[in-house]
């Protein structure tokens, strides 16, 4: 055991100083230091940004390394700290000033994003908190405008895919996050979001594809509860977010710091991608949830690992990305 560990360790070492000794030499040879390589041979987007971010926590600056983690208003001053530290003239490369800034807002706007999240999911829902409480009737109004709710606490609910009468209880493990992407879900993709809610009430007569349910011989059908499942989806949305897997898709589709927005169009996303692969698996009951979401989770994260994925392109966010 003893052996084998310090094989280990000195082959670490090797290799370390192996790769800081090419690394010299590259740049000898090139006249140009890593970040340079990175910005001027890979295209901006999620593949430079996480070179880049990788290549700053594994320098042996402390400098560089704590760069990733600035204030975002102390982002200019790190750049000029970066540029003097490997001797690069601003002059000569002004270009590589913009990319690295581009690349250090959406790396450090990530860490933001994930501390907003957080306080979110930790915020308890509070039934004496008049922001709380509008919030969850603002719900009820988009996805059932034609239905007037008779009293707070209300079977109704169920109508919505809550399980009881009151649905703060089914926030507990979500917390505010959850009621959050609940209530943009249905406002700002109402007509999505309100078919949905009709699919999973009643999935046999959905108009999610007639001739796939004939094709595929859907007859079970099996529905689910639209609320429930949608603050699962955000624990699988929140687990993406602060395991790092979300990197790809936020760096393709925000051009700097990725925000709250972000993170709601992509629980839009899955919400509606989870819909189609729970109809698609048929599975036998409900029962069969925490399967079906295990696949469909594996299937998202597979996704992730292609550098130039954006799992909603086509969200407004996205098409303002500029190329730097």
């Amino acid at each position: 055991f003893f052996s084998r560990m310090f094989v280990q360790v000195c082959l670490y070492f090797y290799c370390k100083c192996l790769w800081r000794c090419l690394k010299f030499v590259v740049r000898k040879l090139t006249g140009r230091c890593e970040l340079q390589r990175i910005c001027y041979n890979t295209k901006p987007g999620a593949a430079r940004t996480m070179k880049i971010e990788a290549s700053l926590k594994g320098s042996k600056s402390k400098r560089l390394q704590t760069s990733v983690s600035v204030h975002p208003d102390a982002i200019e001053k790190t750049i000029d700290d970066i540029m003097e530290l490997k001797r690069i003239n601003p002059d000569i490369n002004p270009q590589l000033g913009v990319s690295l800034q581009a690349c250090l807002l959406q790396i450090v706007g990530y860490r933001n994003l994930i501390a907003e999240v957080e306080k979110l999911r930790r915020e308890p829902y509070d039934s004496e908190n008049p922001q709380h409480e509008e919030m969850l009737l603002k719900l009820w109004k988009c996805l059932k405008p034609n239905s007037p709710l008779k009293a707070r606490i209300s079977k109704q609910w169920c109508e919505i895919g809550f399980q009881g009468d009151d649905p703060k209880t089914d926030f507990r493990g979500m917390g505010l996050l959850g009621l959050y992407n609940l209530v943009y879900f249905a406002e700002w993709d109402t007509e999505v979001a309100q078919q949905v809610l009709c699919d999973s009430l009643h999935p046999k007569y959905s108009q999610f594809s007639k001739t796939e349910w004939e094709k595929k011989k859907f007859d079970k059908a099996i529905g689910y509860s639209f609320a429930i499942v949608g603050i699962n989806i955000t624990d699988l949305a929140y687990n993406l977010l602060v395991s790092g897997a979300l990197k790809t898709h936020f760096y393709n589709v925000a051009p700097e710091a990725p925000t709250l927005t972000h993170f709601q169009q992509t629980f839009c996303y899955l919400m509606h991608e989870f819909h189609k692969f729970w109809i698609e698996e048929d599975p036998l009951d409900i029962m069969e949830f925490n399967r079906v979401r295990e696949k469909f989770h594996k299937r998202i994260l597979k996704q992730l690992q292609n550098p130039e994925m954006a799992l909603c392109p086509h969200f407004a966010a996205s098409e303002s990305l500029i190329n730097m």
